[in-house]
């Protein structure tokens, strides 16, 4: 047998949704799965095996992150999740507020655009996106000419 489709698993529920019943069902069905979710954690953490390696696997993991992050059990804060997946694009999350406001810092020339989807997949409790970005630099050159003519 192969690996569990999780995703699939996941679309399939999303067709079954139909209705206040069905909603009804699969919230309460969630809310007993992030119960013993939370349990396994405190059971962990009690036997002293919740280390930051353990912790970071779980993180790491495609499915458990997902699972941890929509019952609000994630080991990472939003701040630090954020800037893990932002790593290497030059821009800095400055904070993010507990009103659920992501403050960004965009190097000079970096398009905003893709921001909101890399934040909204690690971080779903973001409410808003601010960016700030830096004046353009103007070249010292540009000063030494006139505007439609020579210099």
């Amino acid at each position: 047998m192969g690996p569990y489709d999780w995703r699939s698993a996941a679309r399939r529920i999303d067709a079954l949704a139909v209705g206040d019943s069905a909603e009804e069902l699969v919230r309460v069905v969630a809310d007993l799965y992030g119960a013993g979710l939370e349990r396994i954690l405190e059971v962990l953490h009690e036997q002293g095996a919740l280390t930051d390696e353990v912790a970071a696997a779980l993180a790491g993991d495609d499915l458990v992150t997902g699972l941890l992050l929509v019952h609000g059990l994630h080991p990472y804060d939003a701040k630090t999740r954020i800037t893990a997946a932002l790593e290497g694009t030059g821009v800095e999350v400055v904070e993010v507020t507990a009103d659920g406001v992501c403050r960004l810092r965009l190097p000079a020339g970096h398009p905003p655009h893709g921001l909101q989807q890399t934040v909204e997949a690690v971080a779903p409790e973001v409410t808003r996106i601010e960016t700030e970005q830096p004046p353009p630099v103007i070249p010292v050159s540009s000063l030494f000419s006139r505007v439609g003519g020579s210099s």
